[in-house]
């Protein structure tokens, strides 16, 4: 039963981020309104991290098996993609380098902030 209320809190604040993109005309996905959203209940404690964490953990478990069918996409359009194969690599080794950077100088930072906090 306990799964049953965390999903329905994440797919409520999916459904309510899907609706935000519909009405807010920005280039924005829908997902992203609804992380906002959940980010925003989680700060102002309407949410609760107990309230969501088990099925959370549970998403982000099977978050790889998301990848599969693009990979597999990308596989199938091999031929198509050696033409442009050494750019697609270069792009994607320095764009994951990037968001590793920034991901990792934001946490740092998160984490000296909360530190000065608790002094």
């Amino acid at each position: 039963m306990k799964y049953v209320k965390e999903i329905a809190i994440i797919f409520g604040i999916t459904m309510v981020g899907e609706i935000l993109n519909e009405m807010i005309p920005l280039p924005v996905p829908a997902g992203v309104y609804g992380l906002f959203l959940l980010l925003a209940l989680l700060c102002t404690k309407v949410v609760k991290l107990e309230d969501v964490s088990a099925t959370g953990n549970l998403l982000l478990d099977l978050m790889p098996l998301m990848f599969v069918p693009a990979a597999v996409g990308l596989i199938e359009k091999y031929m198509e993609l050696t033409s442009i194969l050494i750019p697609f690599i270069v792009i994607s080794a320095v764009s994951t380098l990037v968001v590793m950077t920034v991901t990792g100088k934001t946490t740092e930072w998160i984490l000296n902030r909360q530190k000065k906090e608790d002094k």
